[in-house]
């Protein structure tokens, strides 16, 4: 088994804002530099022993605040980014709710069945986040490692590998610097990673 520590990043100014991110790339701020610290000085508790990150900067610089702590170095991986959401990233969540008012509505009542207009899936991000996860446990069998990403593949996990129910998904993400922990094993990961590409339905 491997125990992994799922952390969210830190604050932006787009998260103050309300303007959707998505695979933007802002850095933290002020307030998200303190909530790195804050949360490193936790976590630097619980023995871990591997840092690993989404390659955005908010990620990053949340996971560097740990490294720091630990005297290790954070490996980048881009399948732990946050979802694609397509135009609408830069967006104000006001806006788009004007701009694209029945898509917003169906992406905010039946998400497992649209997505963000040229955007990813939900689907397309629970598969790479499952396969960023099964190649982590399978370096680090029997370890803690934390792994620095974004709310919702934080929120999908939780129903991947939880069980929370999917249509639970908007309740499920987690606040800036809040993380989750999943015991799991890199041949349990692969299992339900093959059985995510024969059918995506949880």
């Amino acid at each position: 088994m491997t125990t992994i520590y799922m952390v969210r990043h830190g604050e932006t100014d787009w998260n103050a804002e309300g303007r959707y991110q998505g695979q933007e790339d802002p850095p933290l701020n002020r307030r998200g530099r303190e909530q790195a610290r804050a949360t490193a000085e936790k976590l630097a508790q619980e023995g871990i022993t591997a840092i690993y990150s989404s390659d955005l900067k908010r990620a990053a610089e949340t996971a560097h605040a740990l490294a720091e702590h630990c005297n290790l170095p954070v490996h980048l991986d881009p399948r732990l980014r946050e979802i694609n959401q397509g135009v609408w990233q830069g967006v104000l969540v006001d806006d788009i709710r004007a701009q694209w008012p029945e898509r917003f509505h169906r992406w905010q009542t039946a998400p497992w069945e649209t997505s963000p207009p040229g955007g990813e899936t939900l689907h397309d991000v629970e598969t790479r986040i499952l396969a960023a996860l099964a190649d982590i446990a399978s370096r680090h069998p029997n370890e803690r490692v934390a792994v620095f990403t974004h709310k919702l593949p934080i929120a999908l996990m939780r129903i991947r590998l939880k069980g929370a129910p999917r249509d639970a998904l908007w309740s499920l993400l987690p606040k800036n610097a809040a993380w989750d922990v999943f015991d799991v094993s890199a041949e349990a990961l692969q299992a339900l990673l093959t059985q995510l590409k024969a059918n995506p339905a949880p």
